[in-house]
C-alpha cells in the first residue's frame, strides 16, 4: 500500500511500490515524449500508459479515430495542436493565430524544455527508489511537484475532465463499466496522483507532513 510523503530531516519520502512507480514513471516519461521540441510519433502501442496519455479522453471528447490513433498535431496550428499541449502551453491570443504562432515560438522552448527535465527528474528519482522509498530532496520537491501537475493536466485533458460537472459524470460513466475497463484504470491513476501531489506539497510546507496511506 502506498504511503503518503512525510518530511524526513532534509528528505521527504514516500513508500510506494514496483507497480505504482512504474505507472507514474511511464506516464511522466510519455508527458516528456509529448512536450519534447520534436513531434512524437502517432500511438503505436497498445500499453495501458499509451492509452492513458494518448486517448482515454476521447471517452468523453470523441476526439479519437475509427483506428484507435490520436491525430499527431502536437506541433502545427490552433486547429491542429493538440489540446493537452494547450493546457500545458497556453495561448497567448486565440483569436490570432499568427500572433499566438509568435509567442509559442518566443516563450514555448524554454517551457518545454523546463517541462521536459522536470519529469526526467522525476522518472530519475523512481528509478533510485530503494524498498519502495520513494526519495526527495527539499531541492527536487518542486519539480516533482510541477511534473505531477503537467501529468494530471495532460490525464485531465484526455479524460475530458474540465469542470466539476465533468468529473462528475465521469465517475458516473466509469460507475457503469467493468473494473478492468482502461476508463476505470486511468481514473484510479488520476485521483492517485493528485492524492500523491497534496501529500507532497504538505509534507513540503509542513514539518509533521500530512501523513495517511492511498
Amino acid at each position: 500500500m502506498a504511503r503518503a510523503f512525510r518530511p524526513e530531516g532534509d528528505r521527504l519520502v514516500a513508500v510506494l511500490d514496483e507497480h505504482e512507480r512504474s505507472v507514474v514513471a511511464g506516464l511522466c516519461t510519455q508527458v516528456a515524449a509529448l512536450v519534447e521540441p520534436t513531434s512524437r510519433a502517432k500511438g503505436e502501442s497498445t500499453d495501458p500508459f499509451d492509452a492513458i496519455v494518448a486517448g482515454l479522453g476521447d471517452l468523453l471528447t470523441d476526439t479519437v479515430t475509427d483506428s484507435g490513433e490520436v491525430p499527431d498535431r502536437a506541433f502545427g496550428s490552433l486547429e491542429d495542436r493538440d489540446p493537452a499541449l494547450d493546457r500545458l502551453f497556453p495561448t497567448g491570443n486565440r483569436e490570432d493565430e499568427q500572433e499566438a504562432a509568435e509567442f509559442r515560438r518566443f516563450t514555448e522552448q524554454g517551457l518545454r524544455s523546463r517541462k521536459h527535465a522536470n519529469l526526467m527528474t522525476t522518472v530519475r528519482t523512481l528509478d533510485e527508489a530503494v524498498d519502495d522509498e520513494w526519495v526527495l530532496t527539499r531541492g527536487q520537491a518542486p519539480a516533482v511537484m510541477i511534473a505531477l501537475t503537467d501529468v494530471r493536466l495532460v490525464m485531465g485533458e484526455r479524460l475530458g475532465l474540465r469542470t466539476d460537472e465533468d468529473a462528475e459524470r465521469l465517475e458516473e460513466v466509469a460507475a457503469d463499466l467493468e473494473p478492468d475497463d482502461p476508463a476505470v484504470f486511468a481514473l484510479s491513476v488520476y485521483d492517485f496522483l493528485t492524492w500523491l501531489q497534496e501529500s507532497l506539497t504538505g509534507a513540503l510546507t509542513s514539518d509533521a507532513g500530512p501523513g495517511g496511506d492511498a
